[in-house]
């Protein structure tokens, strides 16, 4: 299946066909075009605080199913590596662990912390060995706000897709952020993962979905921004609500902030508030089911004011429209949708990105 260019006129632009959202052979498309060349969300910078440690982790399980090893090594430099032996294949870390090296357990080949080859028995004769190809593929690491990035084949580079969060943001001093747990689940919801997208795109539904969230934001002032990889939502509050005590130098100075909900390409959401982040990893299961992760962090003294019920309350209310929408997009009737030009501008924006990199 071929999908068509979305026109860049959202004017005139129409949606994603429905059949995308049903086709398993595009979503087995998107997770090759898609998902290995973007910059995925992997865990959180204090996974490994010690000298020669590591921790194996399975990047996208069930879509991508790659396996990978976070290692520290004894000079304390972060590593991220293929976790398969460059042997026969055999993954070599199992469970998290400590060690000078990491040993297959198939045949004993013995890697450095930093996925240098090592050593291997019975290779005695063996020409031109050991080379370049027998040490372990690594990946760069990016750590941002004390969250790990990675990519398989990134197409562009992660200053590019983050830069705009951070140059928005920066002042919030988020890297003293604490992960609550207590605060934080896991979401399974009955739908395509772009679905899922598309409802948290635009804030068009808040007034007809959302009457919590809808009594605190300021509507009419409501706002998009979009940027080459990611977007932003920006929540006015009405008076009363709890905003951010912005510095001069914020382009927002003087303005009732009430949240910035900013979507990185693809599959991944920063809301940002005053008491902190939730984090939310959009992760498909198939092209019919998805888990969404929400991960919530807190500022100094953010305990006393994070509206995590708030936040529980939407995401109950999204996912009853976003499910139905997927019950709709069945049937054999529906073909697309138009954008409405003032207000989705990031859904259209989303669809852009996904249509071009699939056509690449």
């Amino acid at each position: 299946m071929t999908l068509k260019p979305i026109d860049p006129n959202i004017a005139s632009a129409h949606t994603l066909p429905g059949s995308f959202y049903k086709s398993a052979s595009l979503f087995e498309e998107v997770a090759e075009k898609v998902f290995t060349s973007s910059w995925q969300y992997l865990c959180d910078a204090d996974i490994l605080t010690e000298a020669n440690t590591y921790h194996p982790i399975n990047l996208l399980p069930g879509v991508l199913d790659e396996p990978l090893v976070l290692s520290r090594d004894k000079d304390n430099q972060l590593h991220c590596l293929s976790n398969v032996c460059t042997h026969r294949a055999k993954l070599i870390v199992e469970e998290p662990g400590r060690g000078k090296v990491l040993q297959c357990g198939y045949h004993g080949r013995c890697f450095k912390l930093n996925g240098q080859f090592k050593s291997m028995p019975g290779f005695d004769g063996v020409e031109n060995f050991p080379s370049e190809g027998d040490s372990l593929p690594s990946l760069t690491l990016q750590n941002c706000l004390e969250l790990l990035f990675v990519s398989i084949n990134p197409k562009v580079s992660f200053d590019e897709v983050f830069g705009p969060v951070l140059n928005r943001v920066g002042f919030m001093g988020l890297d003293k952020m604490r992960y609550v747990a207590t605060r934080s689940r896991d979401y399974p919801v009955a739908a395509n993962w772009a679905l899922y997208c598309d409802n948290y795109l635009e804030g068009f539904h808040v007034p007809f979905v959302h009457p919590g969230l809808n009594a605190a934001l300021d509507f009419k002032n409501y706002d998009y921004e979009l940027f080459p990889y990611c977007n932003l939502q920006v929540g006015v509050a009405k008076e009363g609500e709890l905003t951010f005590d912005l510095p001069e130098s914020s382009v927002d100075y003087g303005r009732n902030i009430y949240a910035y909900y900013f979507w990185v390409f693809p599959n991944l959401m920063l809301n940002f508030y005053p008491w902190g982040l939730s984090l939310n990893y959009v992760r498909p299961l198939n092209h019919k089911e998805t888990v969404v992760h929400f991960r919530t962090y807190l500022l100094e003294g953010g305990e006393a004011i994070a509206d995590n019920p708030g936040v529980h309350q939407t995401e109950m209310e999204d996912e009853r429209v976003v499910e139905s929408v997927q019950k709709g997009i069945q049937s054999r009737l529906y073909k697309s949708g138009r954008y409405s030009a003032s207000m989705e501008k990031c859904v259209h924006h989303f669809h852009r990105l996904l249509v071009d990199a699939l056509a690449k």
